[in-house]
């Protein structure tokens, strides 16, 4: 067969350039346009016959499906990212599938099809650590997206709803909110448990068991399984990969849903409040004592059925208001919890906008104001639940300073900095006598001058959108939407 009869490479070069088709996969039960009359995927793959394990011998051949690779390739160049270890960029990933697409499809099919080892990638953690990444090459991260697309829906049906990282039309907000609901029924107390490397410690063999249950199509347990012992490079060097999943692969999230579910579904059964967010999982419980022996048995539950480690010195069994969650913790109004920004996640907030803003970067002011925006906007956009306008005033007020010190280093001379104050309406005296200040540049930063001529108005007209601007928006936004679904209801 060709590559030009099955229709691949049409379709991906229409993929390169989708014009408005939706970059999403199809819903559950939904036929594709142009398969009226054929059954669903979904349909196709969840027809067991004993209601539980997938009954078909063909899912490598859905996964292989022409539309299913068209929408795996779409993600992997909206998503662009870092090549893997072949070097193979993702506008090289078209040119490449045009010349081996046949080859590639085939080997699959026949099972020879062996998956290049991840580039690893460190980078820091808030906590001081080092999160390892694994970035698979661009031919295996459309594979991968590709046999995600097909599972999904399989196991998606099966997760529990209190489990929301990593899912369609799931996030974090949702599981915030829902801790908070856990709080305000009473229970107050939250055992927090934080799972060691989780994703470099996943059991290769516990993990394919729980595929198996409910996959039967062999060749396809034989791929992911290639996938998780595909091996790591680091400094030129592979090394073998005898378990964990590891992070930035595309079918990382849904392993790790998979092997977590064992988890909800106990916690189900035992009648347990909880939230789970990836690896990150908070059980409420109403009190102290109840708490620590939740701790201390869903512990052995975790290492002994699952093959994970407990840190035990990062979990803990405390008061919601002292732990942080996804970022966020909780606070007390009126015998009332509500949402708050937790104070690392301020911090890491502050390091990144002084970044931004040192004085010896040389960027135009411009440019600099453009980063700053993005990052207040992302930054403001994730955290819209929490009540947090003192922090963005607070923020604000520390950033411009932040930017006036800029301005004081940039402008360097004495004549210089006359000039300007001049132009920004500080009389000529004063602003002579200013001009010739000895000290620090932090320290005349705060100063009244350049408080008066460094304006709010003036960083506004720049275009800096301040947190408190955007926060007020956001907030403004919500309680719009949320009065028009109460009115629709």
């Amino acid at each position: 067969m060709s590559l030009k009869s099955e229709g691949l490479v049409s379709d991906v070069k229409r993929a390169a350039n989708p014009a408005g088709k939706r970059d999403y996969p199809p819903e559950a039960g939904v036929e594709l346009r142009g398969k009226e009359g054929e059954r669903s995927i979904v349909s196709a793959l969840t027809e067991g016959e004993d209601g539980n394990k997938v009954n078909t011998s063909t899912m490598l051949e859905e996964v292989l499906d022409r539309v299913n690779l068209n929408l795996a390739y779409k993600r992997v160049r909206k998503n662009v990212g870092s090549h893997g270890v072949d070097g193979m960029k993702v506008d090289e990933l078209l040119p490449y599938l045009k010349q081996h697409g046949e080859s590639l499809k085939q080997s699959l099919l026949e099972g020879k099809y062996r998956p290049q080892p991840v580039r690893r990638v460190e980078i820091p953690k808030p906590d001081g650590g080092k999160r390892l990444l694994g970035i698979p090459t661009a031919v295996d991260r459309m594979i991968q997206h590709a046999i995600a697309q097909v599972l999904s829906p399989i196991f998606e049906k099966e997760f529990s709803k209190y489990s929301y990282g990593f899912r369609p039309g799931r996030n974090a907000h949702q599981a915030i909110e829902q801790a908070q609901q856990y709080i305000n029924e009473g229970y107050k107390v939250v055992v927090d448990l934080d799972l060691e490397k989780f994703f470099d410690r996943v059991n290769h063999d516990k993990l394919m068991y729980l595929l198996a249950k409910r996959i039967s199509d062999k060749r396809m347990l034989k791929l992911i399984r290639a996938y998780l012992e595909s091996g790591v490079m680091l400094d030129g060097l592979v090394s073998p990969t005898e378990e964990g999943t590891p992070q930035g692969g595309p079918l990382s999230p849904l392993l790790s849903n998979v092997m977590l579910d064992e988890l909800d579904k106990e916690l189900e059964k035992r009648g347990h409040r909880f939230c789970r967010y990836a690896d990150d999982c908070n059980i409420y419980v109403r009190s102290k004592k109840a708490g620590t022996r939740v701790m201390d048995s869903v512990s052995q539950f975790i290492e002994k059925r699952l093959k994970l480690k407990v840190s035990r010195e990062k979990s803990a069994v405390d008061y919601p208001t002292k732990r942080k969650f996804l970022g966020f913790s909780f606070y007390y109004h009126n015998g009332v919890a509500r949402i708050r920004v937790h104070a690392k996640s301020l911090k890491r907030l502050k390091a990144k906008l002084k970044k931004l803003t040192g004085r010896s970067i040389g960027i135009s002011m411009e440019t600099r104001v453009e980063k700053l925006n993005h990052t207040i906007r992302g930054w403001v956009n994730y955290y819209i639940l929490a009540d947090m306008s003192i922090h963005c005033q607070k923020t604000d007020g520390w950033l411009r300073r932040r930017l006036r010190m800029c301005y004081w280093k940039q402008w360097k001379r004495i004549r210089a900095r006359n000039e300007n104050l001049v132009r920004l309406g500080i009389p000529v005296s004063k602003a002579w006598e200013f001009a010739n200040t000895r000290k620090s540049y932090w320290h005349t930063s705060n100063s009244p001058i350049l408080s008066r001529s460094l304006t709010i108005d003036y960083f506004r007209n720049l275009g800096l959108c301040g947190l408190s601007v955007v926060y007020n928006k956001s907030v403004s936004l919500r309680t719009a939407v949320c009065r028009t679904a109460r009115t629709v209801v």
